[in-house]
């Protein structure tokens, strides 16, 4: 039976615990980080805490050892607010939720719309699952100014359409939720997506 490597030696110990791995990083100075998180409950909310990641780290510790592996400090950590999504059940949990979006490749002329531009790859939208034979994901954003507080906003003001961008899961470089920053926690699902990125200049 060949050797596991050291990612797939990290991934069976963080889901023998009963975790979620969500990604596994090395640096060049030796820093092995990885992430975790609860697995997925409709309709809860769970929260990695110290007591979850010091227990991820005493068995990486002796796993890791007894394997062999060579890194010079382990970091195990929860996912942030900026959590990846990597998945198609990451995409399924947090449909509805801000994401930041980049592609492998730009839209292209042929996707472009009227405030797109062709060579855009980075975009921050709402996550929808779209229905069809095949079913598959989008992001939707409104080029709406965002509100400004105490500013007033005319009744007659029509608002500005909404964009949405169809995508696949091969078709992605990176996906995060967006870092939105509420001290009441992630703000409610289908919350209307404002400011969508710049185009990207790359």
């Amino acid at each position: 039976m060949a050797a596991l490597s050291t990612n797939e030696t990290i991934e069976q110990t963080v889901i023998g615990l009963g975790y979620d791995l969500i990604d596994i990083e090395r640096t060049k100075g030796g820093l092995l980080r990885v992430t975790i998180d609860l697995p997925y409950v409709a309709g809860t909310e769970q929260f990695i805490n110290a007591e979850d990641c010091e227990k991820i780290t005493r068995q990486l510790v002796f796993v890791l050892e007894v394997e062999g592996a060579v890194y010079s400090r382990l970091e195990v950590s929860s996912p942030g607010i900026d959590r990846p999504l990597k998945t198609e059940k990451d995409f399924e949990r947090f449909a509805g939720e801000l994401i930041d979006l980049t592609l492998k490749d730009a839209i292209g002329a042929a996707a472009a719309g009227s405030t797109i531009s062709a060579n855009q790859k980075k975009f921050r939208g709402t996550l929808e699952r779209t229905e069809g034979t095949i079913p598959g994901w989008q992001i939707v954003w409104s080029d709406e100014p965002e509100v400004k507080p105490g500013q007033k906003v005319s009744k007659k003001r029509v608002p500005a359409p909404l964009q949405a961008l169809g995508f696949t899961l091969a078709e992605i470089y990176q996906a995060r939720l967006a870092p939105v920053v509420d001290f009441k926690g992630r703000k409610p699902k289908n919350t209307p997506a404002l400011l969508p990125t710049q185009p990207d200049s790359e």
